[in-house]
């Protein structure tokens, strides 16, 4: 595990207690990828926040500003402190990491699932209820349509990969012909 990601797990960790002592844990998850989106979409913002010769006090500053309405005072002390420890790179990998600590807690996990065509809700919720079941949480689902994958699913719950996809299975025939060839 990268020195970055123990950071980022550790500052999580510290996010989520407080959090959860303040009934908030899903707000909190919410604020952080509102930040986490502000930062990926402006990269004048991530290049200022970057630069050695600009005070982290105006650092702070213009993040307090662009934030304070969006977030409550919890997560943008979070972001002040990684600013001001040089550790504004880290704010993706704390949410990252939030969210897999939220989840854990709370009985949930982040599935992105990819299909070759748009599901229908009915349809996102049935694929998430059947692999909630399988793995024993409720499932927060974000969809991905992939065309490449012909038909079927790819189903990505953190670190596993269900793929039941035509062109897995194409695939996988393929890698089995090959074995009894030779």
């Amino acid at each position: 595990m990268s020195r970055e990601s123990v950071v980022a797990k550790r500052y999580a960790k510290a996010l989520f207690e407080l959090a959860q002592s303040n009934n908030a844990v899903a707000d909190v998850e919410k604020q952080l990828k509102i930040v986490v989106d502000v930062l990926a979409g402006d990269a004048q913002i991530r290049k200022f926040l970057g630069l050695p010769n600009v005070e982290v006090s105006k650092k702070i500053d213009i993040i307090k500003g662009a934030l304070s309405d969006a977030v409550t005072v919890m997560v943008l002390n979070t972001v002040e402190l990684l600013i001001i420890r040089g550790r504004h790179d880290a704010i993706a990998d704390v949410y990252e990491a939030y969210t897999k600590v939220a989840g854990e807690a709370l009985g949930q996990a982040h599935a992105t699932i990819y299909t070759a065509k748009s599901l229908s809700n009915e349809e996102l919720n049935k694929v998430s209820a059947q692999f909630g079941s399988m793995i024993g949480k409720r499932i927060i689902a974000k969809q991905i349509v992939e065309p490449a994958l012909l038909g079927g699913v790819q189903v990505r719950i953190g670190d596993r990969l269900y793929d039941g996809s035509l062109s897995g299975k194409l695939a996988r025939l393929e890698q089995a012909l090959k074995t009894q060839a030779l």
